[in-house]
């Protein structure tokens, strides 16, 4: 009680802070900044609102800002906002990333222009013109998801006279290149196109990852009449690459960073190979306008993706220990470093996903009440479709990648196919209300139908069919007050859902049962603020969700239907998040910053854990120096800073250390002749080449640690013409 009442403090504190700058701030000019304060993403559900004046926390993050960072990939936003940390976020794979300290799931947390796709592949970003975060109020837009929010990938449409090309380098040998062009033309400028392609040669800073990848994608749109818009996109992309494999504990102990070469990758093994990622993706979408502000909106998504994933992973110590052989290791490596590596080896996995939302928007008065109107119906499917798999112990490592080992002997073992199709229907309604006062409320109903079977009989002869079918329903109501016309304060309640299966493993006595709807309530209270030279907000948010565990303590994963999973308690997060972009003279100032207090509860147990792998404090400040004695040229620094890590999820005494990290970076624009020009790039990050772990993921029952990226240097030129 005591630390709600603090952050409760804090919270106010805040709020009073960011009103009264507010209110001394002057307007001096207009200037436009492609950042983290945009127009709020159409994808939160209330399309046409301005962020100033919606009730949500989410923030936007343009293609230019992305570049300036230095963002490659999805997992590289945590870079930009306090609320987005790693979750097993391992280069050569897809993103791992949690927000407001809980994981997202890649099967429901991930949206591509509003809608749904799996995000168990590798995005490229040069065809998207945003990565747009909404925090919180996932309830809203998604039938089940993770509560911490919800990540949308906002793709780039035709702009007239588009012409740029780009070359970049990085670390040691990387190199890539890309173009940009597109157009208008016919009357008017109806008909719109866009192409985007790109090429990277990889080879990191760590050894044994060199890769490759190159992206295909193509915008179209066609205005034709006032009212009506056809806008279609297609893309293709490829990556290969061997992915890192994660360090871990040395017996009981965390070992320092400093002591270790993390230049050794140790997935690197004679008999593995890279990891190779393919997707297809298409969208078709329609606009109509009707009577008034009325519009219509049909909107068709179809991604495919194929993956051969590989493996040598290393997974723990059983009797591997030169020292003492009769010593097990279960979930982390040996005190002297030693671990057993297992080949994991699944080829052709497929993933398939489509998605089908129609829906009408527009505003209505009821009295003296105005409402800004949004109804409509999604309808997606998900196939996955996977071969047998070979998961074999392969000898003995150590993590130092000294070892060399033979190999397993590549026993198939069965692997999980799986389809999953859900119907939402959702409505919301945006109310103005006399005084100053607005009331936001949302509703979304999901009939859910999964499946699941294996993909070859297991040792019992059995293929473990499974299927379920599942109606939730998500509500969200928030209460606004307009205090000025650029500041807003607010308070909201939600309700988000998840859905859960027992693993079809022999340990359990109810493999392949759905368990009951995982039901979290999301509770926040707000103020933003939007200037032309002052852009803040800060909430004090808390979002309570069951926990899934083990039922029984006689649980053994080594002897058939000795566990039982279910519900075993509830996991809180409580926190305070603010974000802040201030314009002053020739200096633009960013700050993200979230204190987090996270705990779990084990139903019949007093005070909790707190969760491995959460951060209770995340910084992120950054400034953007325009040198007024060269025209063109910005200078920037950014400063990323973490608190420790919980490490074991049953004992929250084992920790890594806190770290920070400071990048710096130049622009300069030289303009040439016609209205071209060139942007020249150059950067450092990790300027100080602070060795630390970066995250400590518990993933597969073993203690994981990652380790910050070492100094890299990188430059790159942009011409547009």
């Amino acid at each position: 009680m005591a630390r709600q009442h603090t952050l409760t403090r804090c919270a106010f504190a805040a709020a009073l802070l960011v009103s009264s700058f507010a209110a001394t701030a002057q307007t001096t000019e207009t200037i436009t900044i492609t950042g983290s304060f945009e127009r709020l993403p159409g994808f939160a559900g209330f399309p046409g609102q301005t962020d100033a004046r919606t009730p949500l926390q989410a923030q936007v993050y343009g293609s230019e800002r992305l570049v300036d960072e230095n963002v490659e990939r999805l997992g590289d936003i945590t870079r930009l906002d306090a609320g987005v940390s790693e979750a097993y976020n391992a280069t050569g794979y897809w993103a791992g990333l949690s927000v407001r300290g809980y994981t997202l799931d890649n099967r429901f947390n991930v949206r591509r222009d509003g809608l749904p796709v799996s995000g168990e592949t590798s995005f490229a970003l040069e065809n998207k013109e945003a990565v747009e975060v909404l925090k919180g109020a996932s309830g809203i837009q998604a039938g089940t998801s993770a509560p911490g929010g919800l990540v949308n990938l906002r793709v780039k449409r035709p702009v007239a006279g588009k012409r740029s090309a780009t070359l970049w380098w990085e670390g040691s040998s990387t190199t890539g290149a890309a173009v940009d062009v597109g157009d208008r033309a016919g009357p008017d400028g109806a008909f719109g196109w866009r192409i985007n392609a790109a090429y990277e040669d990889m080879e990191p800073r760590v050894h044994d990852t060199d890769g490759h990848r190159r992206l295909l994608a193509v915008a179209l749109d066609w205005q034709f009449g006032s009212d009506s818009v056809i806008e279609f996109e297609a893309e293709s992309s490829r990556q290969q690459q061997p992915s890192i494999a994660g360090y871990s504990m040395r017996g009981n102990v965390v070992p320092d960073a400093k002591d270790i070469d993390l230049r050794t990758n140790l997935n690197h093994q004679p008999w593995n190979g890279p990891v190779e990622m393919a997707g297809d993706t298409a969208s078709l979408r329609w606009r109509q306008r009707l009577a008034g502000d009325w519009e219509l909106r049909a909107h068709a998504m179809v991604q495919k993706l194929r993956m051969d994933d590989r493996t040598a992973f290393p997974y723990g110590c059983y009797g591997c220990y030169a020292a003492d052989p009769s010593l097990e290791f279960p979930d982390r490596y040996a005190p002297d470093g030693s671990f057993d590596y297992y080949e994991y080896r699944s080829l052709n996995e497929r993933r398939d996903s489509s998605a089908l939302e129609v829906a009408i928007s527009g505003s209505a008065r009821t009295g003296v009440i105005g409402h800004a109107l949004e109804a409509g119906a999604l309808r997606t499917k998900y196939t996955g479709r996977f071969e047998d798999q070979v998961y074999q112990w392969a000898g003995v490592g150590k993590d130092d990648g000294s070892m060399i080992t033979d190999g397993s002997d590549g026993t198939l073992s069965p692997n999980t196919d799986r389809d999953e199709r859900s119907t939402e229907f959702f409505v919301r309604d945006a109310m103005t209300l006399p005084g100053g006062w607005s009331l936001w409320s949302g509703l979304r109903h999901t009939r859910l139908t999964r499946e699941s079977v294996r993909t070859s009989a297991d040792d019992d002869g059995g293929l473990r069919a499974t299927d379920y079918d599942q109606d939730v329903t998500t509500p969200w109501l928030a209460l606004a007050y307009q205090i000025t016309p650029q500041t807003m304060a607010y308070a909201s309640w939600g309700r988000g859902v998840e859905s859960a299966v027992v693993p079809n493993r022999p340990r359990y006595v109810n493999a392949g049962q759905a368990l009951p709807a995982l039901k979290s309530r999301q509770r926040e209270i707000g103020v933003k603020h939007a200037g032309s030279e002052l852009e803040a907000s800060v909430a004090l948010f808390q979002i309570e969700r069951p926990r899934i565990g083990e039922l029984n303590a006689a649980c053994d994963g080594d002897v058939d239907d000795s566990c039982r999973q279910g519900v075993v308690g509830e996991q809180r997060h409580r926190g305070i998040e603010a974000n802040v972009l201030w314009r002053q003279g020739a200096v633009d100032w960013r700050a993200s910053a979230m204190l987090l207090d996270a705990v779990r509860h084990e139903s019949g147990s007093g005070d909790g854990l707190r969760p491995e792998n959460v951060p209770s404090k995340t910084l992120r400040l950054g400034a953007d120096w325009r040198v007024a004695q060269v025209a063109g040229l910005v200078m920037q620094a950014d400063l990323r800073a973490e608190g420790d890590r919980v490490v074991l999820p049953y004992d929250d005494s084992v920790r890594i250390p806190g770290w920070a990290s400071l990048d710096l970076g130049a622009r300069w624009t030289q303009q040439l002749s016609s209205g071209r020009s060139i942007v020249w790039r150059a950067g450092v990050d990790n300027v100080f080449d602070r060795k630390a772990w970066k995250e400590s993921p518990y993933q597969f029952d073993h203690v994981y640690l990652y380790a910050l990226e070492s100094r890299t240097l990188r430059a790159s030129a942009s011409v547009r013409f």
